[in-house]
């Protein structure tokens, strides 16, 4: 591997690595992942992200391995199309045989999935991980019950999360580990679909992402080319879409459990497959991912900084300080001004940012305007500016000035008229630098 490409990846991940560590990840595993061979490159990379601080929560299922074990035992059960909650999906007429041979399945493949986890091996991605997995009764469950005459026996529903219980081993580090098994407060063991599952814990807990793998690279148009990013909105109508043309398959399951889960607490929702060596790496470190992502928010946000975007802020300016674009800002300054910040945030990054600062009370400077280089020319500067105007207006201020040693034209061409040193304030005239020799633009508002 060309080390130059390594350092650059690795440096450019560094925002990801500093917006993820402490948040929450509930992680579905079908048992479709569990029994393909990429899996062990999974569990690699669910370690390293367990390293850098991300508190994880793997809900796993067993679909194949359970279809398996009962047609091996000859036991013949019924997998009927029904809306579970919000979701469709497959849902399994439990009796009591049937749930002795899943609850024998779930505990195979919990011990194969700690397994897994506790390899140590000198010459393996996971040396020196000391990963602790951690099982619970941690879902409630009751009965799905009677539905249009059919008894669905001990096949039960989500009725509570544990999410105390949950968080204290988060707390501690530990890799929470779930399966599609409920309890019930009569002692009784309910079988669930893992789509409900993974959606109700995530949900629960309010994770900031939703990990979902599935067979594909994410979610497919009717063309099979992925789609990278949708909105709910999007993913509703794509859902009816996929319905009326192919009824219920995996890819309709993760597409309905995702927007489920945005719908209502989760941040985002990301579908990735689990035959792509490295997906989940390279669609949380990277900027458009490799899957397909779900989310409830505008996928670029433009909002009012906040005191935890500081760090973010500083990465993007400091470039442009060492090159004497921009006027160095310490932390601390920044820290003691972010309120006049507003930022664009794209996928829990800094990709632009500008500020207000009113010097009188009919004059405002519009200051430290800056876009990522991979994000310039698409108009995200310009959004700025008219959020920076608008919030000038709103606050009384009639003029909009802005000091700049590059890119004098682009303010030309947004209403800025070239100006001197004479018509500054007079507090930020005394404190021109004349070495930089900044060119003044004026606005009227």
């Amino acid at each position: 591997m060309d080390s130059k490409l390594y350092v650059n990846w690795f440096r450019h991940s560094s925002p990801y690595i500093n917006a993820y560590r402490g948040k929450v990840f509930v992680i579905l595993l079908p048992g479709e992942a569990l029994a393909h061979d990429n899996f062990w490159n999974i569990a690699h990379d669910i370690t390293l992200l367990n390293s850098l601080g991300v508190r994880l929560v793997l809900v796993h299922g067993a679909r194949p391995q359970i279809g398996k074990a009962l047609q091996q035992a000859g036991i013949e059960t019924e997998l009927l199309d029904k809306v579970t909650g919000q979701l469709h999906s497959s849902v399994r007429v439990t009796d009591a045989d049937t749930l002795e041979i899943i609850k024998q399945v779930v505990g195979k493949l919990r011990i194969d999935i700690e397994a897994a986890f506790s390899m140590g091996l000198v010459n393996s991605p996971m040396h020196g991980a000391d990963i602790t997995l951690t099982s619970g009764n941690f879902v409630m469950a009751k009965p799905f019950g009677i539905q249009n005459g059919i008894d669905y026996g001990l096949t039960g529903e989500v009725r509570k999360v544990e999410t105390d219980a949950i968080r204290k081993q988060l707390d501690i580090g530990n890799i929470v580990l779930m399966s599609n098994l409920g309890y019930s407060a009569t002692g009784e063991v309910f079988s669930m679909t893992v789509e409900e599952v993974a959606s109700a814990v995530a949900i629960a807990l309010k994770a900031d992402k939703l990990l979902i793998y599935g067979n594909e690279a994410g979610i497919l148009d009717k063309d099979g080319e992925r789609i990278s990013k949708m909105s709910a909105e999007e993913a509703q109508a794509l859902i009816r879409e996929k319905i009326s043309a192919n009824g219920i398959d995996e890819e309709l399951r993760n597409l309905e459990v995702g927007v489920k889960a945005c719908s209502a607490t989760v941040k985002r929702s990301q579908v990735i497959s689990y035959e792509d060596d490295g997906a989940l790496l390279i669609e949380l470190f990277t900027r458009d991912g490799i899957g397909t992502l779900i989310t409830q928010e505008m996928y670029e946000q433009l909002r009012q900084a906040y005191i935890n975007d500081v760090g973010g802020i500083l990465e993007l300016i400091e470039p442009l300080e060492e090159a004497g674009i921009l006027v160095h800002r310490s932390r601390e300054l920044l820290e003691s001004e972010i309120e006049r910040f507003f930022v664009i945030e794209r996928e829990g990054m800094i990709i632009a940012c500008g500020a207000l600062y009113p010097q009188d009370d009919k004059s405002g400077e519009l200051a430290c305007l800056a876009t990522h280089p991979q994000y310039q020319n698409g108009g995200r500067a310009e959004h700025l500016l008219e959020q920076i105007e608008s919030s000038a207006k709103k606050q009384g201020l009639m003029n909009l000035f802005v000091l700049t040693t590059k890119s004098p034209h682009w303010f030309l061409e947004r209403g800025f008229a070239l100006s001197n040193v004479e018509a500054l304030p007079e507090t930020k005239k005394a404190l021109y630098n004349y070495q930089r020799n900044s060119k003044v633009f004026l606005k009227t508002l």
